[in-house]
């Protein structure tokens, strides 16, 4: 079902913490639509200048790769992936949408970091458009916010994790 995802209860960001975004160049157009979606919604939760650090790769099939570097690198407390891969006449977008999204999630589950999936998979380039700022939304501001939401609750969860680690060792 498409539709504009659902409202995000997001908590700002503490101070300090820094996000990447990794853009895909092929449909660069498209990448660069996402990218602002992304950059806007974390500048709106606080994380502006070198907080948000924009690393761009050749395309969606290399999103993995930069995803798992960049989040095992500790340096983030999120990954923002964002492009768009659009149908053509040949089965190699089910290959790159695939790999994209398996890698992408394996870079956060292997890591630890939470790594989104900003990535527009689409049947048309009509169909891209509207889902980087059209009328579906966009998806990169969704996946930074998916971000930010999700590195919130981790934070919390370490916090009362330690808060319960302090009460039983009194």
């Amino acid at each position: 079902m498409a539709g504009v995802a659902p409202k995000r209860r997001v908590v700002p960001a503490a101070r300090g913490q820094r996000f990447a975004v990794v853009a895909a160049r092929f449909n660069e157009p498209i990448s660069k639509k996402l990218l602002d979606g992304a950059l806007g919604a974390l500048a709106a939760h606080g994380v502006t200048g070198d907080a948000a650090e924009v690393h761009w790769v050749p395309g969606s099939f290399e999103l993995p790769h930069a995803a798992l570097t960049l989040a095992g690198s500790r340096r983030f407390a999120g990954v923002v992936c964002v492009g768009a891969v659009i149908k053509g006449a040949t089965p190699h977008f089910d290959y790159v949408c695939s790999v994209a999204a398996h890698g992408i999630l394996r870079a956060g589950l292997d890591t630890g970091v939470p790594v989104t999936f900003g990535v527009i998979t689409a049947l048309t380039e009509e169909q891209a458009w509207e889902r980087a700022g059209g009328a579906v939304g966009n998806r990169g501001e969704e996946a930074a916010l998916a971000a930010l939401e999700m590195a919130g609750w981790l934070r919390g969860r370490r916090r009362s994790g330690a808060r319960a680690r302090r009460r039983s060792a009194r």
